[in-house]
């Protein structure tokens, strides 16, 4: 991972990667690997309303659109605590600032066992006031070197949500009858993913998982706790030729895109309060 952002900049299983990552020298473009804090998705024209004051946060939307995107500590300076072989702590103080001012101390912690890598995403409101807050994660699955059209996918989601031209939410639909459905495993083909899902089915042990598989049958699992009832899934079309649908974002969050104007699944922070999610990634079924 990277200081900048508490990025998680590759992860490889038996010297395949599992994730497109990028150089060490490179930018995290298209927020490949990156943590979205204090909230996930865009905030339409960057502005909410949070107890009875309007707060202008910066348009930073890297699609040309007028929205704030993927919160505040993307490029911010983190600091790895005791690192280990298996185990990292990232950590960051978000300072009170206009548009969002509230102060939260956020850390990533990444754990490495036989099965894979598990994140746990926390934010403690360090503020005299209740703080709005969100949590979500922006990591690329890639199972090989090839396009997604031809892997398998299964997302165990009932819903969605629409969205207009500026990718903001404008409802929520079902899935089924529609080309989103995933729910039981298909091949992407030449489906377009930048879709929020919700409504997740989850397992006994309280997890919803997104499986990818690609031909040769290797497998990765994306699982999330309770604490992510949504999955942003992008298959990468508005990416640079060389990585467009060459990997598929499967994003784990607390609230929906523009969660701080519309207050769906929205976190109310209270001060000294904190909050923790937990998402991972299952590679049992991707070792050769």
């Amino acid at each position: 991972m990277t200081e900048v952002g508490a990025t998680l900049r590759s992860y490889s299983v038996g010297g395949r990667p599992a994730i497109l990552g990028f150089d060490a020298t490179e930018q995290a473009t298209h927020a490949r690997g990156q943590m979205l804090l204090p909230w996930p998705g865009r905030v339409g024209n960057g502005r909410y309303r949070w107890q009875g004051v309007d707060h202008q946060l910066p348009l930073d939307d890297e699609y040309g659109l007028t929205n704030a995107i993927h919160g505040l500590a993307r490029w911010a300076n983190w600091t790895a605590e005791a690192p280990a072989t298996d185990r990292v702590v990232m950590r960051y103080r978000l300072h009170s600032r206009n548009g969002y001012p509230f102060c939260l101390d956020l850390t990533a912690t990444f754990d490495l066992d036989d099965c894979g890598l598990r994140v746990t995403l926390s934010g403690t409101n360090l503020s005299g006031v209740p703080a709005p807050f969100g949590a979500g994660s922006h990591p690329y699955l890639a199972v090989d070197g090839e396009l997604v059209d031809g892997w398998r996918l299964t997302i165990p989601a009932e819903a969605r949500l629409r969205t207009d031209s500026r990718m903001l939410p404008t409802g929520r639909e079902p899935v089924a009858g529609t080309e989103f459905d995933f729910r039981e495993p298909r091949v992407i083909g030449h489906t377009q993913l930048d879709t929020a899902y919700t409504d997740l089915v989850r397992d006994p042990d309280g997890r919803a998982r997104v499986s990818l598989e690609a031909p040769d049958g290797r497998r990765l699992v994306l699982w999330t706790d309770r604490d992510c009832p949504w999955l942003v899934l992008f298959s990468g079309d508005a990416l640079e030729p060389a990585q467009r649908r060459r990997a598929l974002a499967v994003e784990p969050m607390t609230c929906p895109p523009d969660a701080l104007r519309s207050g769906v699944d929205l976190i109310v922070l209270q001060p000294g309060e904190t909050a923790t999610a937990c998402w991972g990634i299952d590679v049992t079924g991707f070792r050769g």
